[in-house]
């Protein structure tokens, strides 16, 4: 008998039609300028002038958005995951706030949606081949939540469900949320989003796919069998379908949790997923993409890493490869000369020789590239590295005649990378990233 989720404060039916999903940006727009009339009337009445600024960026405003896109999931989800993720230096505080919630957001489809799409995936008797499902999930994202069952042959398992119409809809859900963040004004009117927004349409259509992230989660799986330090889930095929991933269950806690454990076992958790990255990046060149520490968990029965959510793991060719590795050995050995070259065989726009603006990106790339760069463990407690790249980065858009969006693949890895370094931050970990690097130079 399936376990049925009494709790209906966190069901929200997805919106499958183009035009409801186009009806809730419609929404969400016209509740955003209501909420900037009655705001510029409350400052009228108290005697302010108020800025169309001020009027747009209440909390209220905020949290309309942030309700829609986390009820319309899919792209329009992730767009603000990216934004908030990626982009939240140059944000208003507010927005980004506010649009971090959705890396956390904990509603899901209501059980006779979830019916629906189960029934298409298995057929009306669904509940039938599985025993004991639960239909509250265990964790809800962005393109699918997780439930936990058990199979037919008695194993304790997953199935990673998608939710219905996203797949349909991820160019025009990126086209209208970019429409309505540009003309709002909610983003700053000198900040080109639209390489990111190009980014996540190419990355949602991967994650889209689930017979492509059974292959990935495999692939993983044979490179880690050997590796005590990591589990991950087994894919199961015969259970997998267009629109449901079946893998196996494994346990464990948020990789936040590890936080309060002694130094010397954040420091060994943390080093082991910083030479992953590298071994993902050197050895494979198939990384998982995502940095959202969701995808992170730790079992303190066995000290083992586990590894979830394989959907943005992204190819790179062997010429962006060798590329960012002649930088990040240039780097270390502190030759400008030679970091220069390898970033404009990366992709990046450089600027003219002898100019201000190259000085500035050569500054960036040595600042972003500093945990690598001495023999020591470094400690990302006392960094103030993501302070400093802000500051950075506000100069390099003082050069818009030179600046230029940098390069796919180098946003997918640096996205990776800077999740890396972010999680280290949080953990309070040492990590001697230089030793870790250099075994792949």
């Amino acid at each position: 008998m399936a376990k049925r989720d009494n709790d209906k404060e966190n069901h929200k039916a997805i919106p499958t039609s183009r035009a409801g999903r186009f009806a809730r940006v419609a929404r969400m727009a016209g509740g955003v300028a209501g909420g900037m009339i009655a705001e510029g009337t409350r400052q009228l009445r108290a005697g302010n002038r108020p800025r169309a600024r001020d009027m747009l960026l209440t909390p209220a405003n905020a949290r309309r958005v942030a309700e829609q896109l986390a009820t319309m999931r899919g792209a329009a989800m992730k767009v603000g995951q990216i934004l908030s993720m990626d982009t939240g230096d140059f944000l208003p505080r507010e927005l980004a706030d506010i649009l971090a919630r959705l890396r956390s957001d904990a509603r899901y489809m209501p059980p006779g949606q979830l019916d629906q799409v189960m029934a298409q995936a298995y057929g009306e008797d669904w509940e039938s081949q599985f025993y004991g499902f639960e239909h509250r999930p265990l964790a809800a994202a962005s393109i699918g939540q997780v439930h936990r069952t058990t199979s037919p042959d008695g194993r304790d398992i997953v199935l990673k469900v998608q939710y219905p119409g996203v797949a349909g809809s991820i160019d025009a859900d990126v086209d209208n949320i970019a429409s309505l963040l540009k003309l709002s004004g909610l983003l700053p009117s000198e900040f080109n989003i639209q390489p990111l927004l190009d980014d996540a349409k190419e990355q949602l259509k991967d994650e889209a796919d689930y017979n492509k992230e059974a292959e990935f989660l495999a692939a993983f799986g044979d490179l880690l069998a050997g590796d005590e330090r990591f589990l991950v889930p087994e894919v199961l095929p015969e259970l997998t379908r267009g629109t449901v991933l079946a893998m196996t269950y494994v346990s464990g806690s948020p990789i936040e949790s590890i936080a309060e454990l002694p130094q010397e076992e954040r420091d060994k958790v943390m080093s082991a997923l910083v030479e992953l990255m590298f071994r993902e990046l050197f050895e494979l060149r198939m990384v998982q993409t995502d940095p959202n520490f969701a995808n992170y968990q730790y079992n303190a029965a066995t000290g083992r890493i586990v590894l979830l959510d394989f959907g943005a793991t992204r190819r790179f060719k062997a010429g962006f490869v060798n590329a960012y590795r002649s930088l990040v050995k240039a780097a270390i050995a502190g030759n400008e000369k030679r970091l220069i070259a390898a970033a404009e065989k990366v992709g990046y726009a450089v600027g003219d020789e002898d100019s201000e603006y190259r000085e500035l990106v050569l500054a960036l790339f040595l600042l972003a590239l500093e945990p690598l760069q001495e023999d020591a463990p470094y400690d990302f407690a006392r960094s103030d590295m993501t302070r400093r790249m802000s500051e950075m980065g506000q100069d390099v858009t003082a050069y818009r005649d030179f600046w230029q969006a940098p390069p796919t693949d180098a946003v997918y890895f640096h996205r990776k990378l800077g999740g890396m370094f972010l999680l280290a931050s949080r953990l309070r970990a040492r990590v001697n990233v230089h030793a870790l690097i250099k075994q792949f130079l």
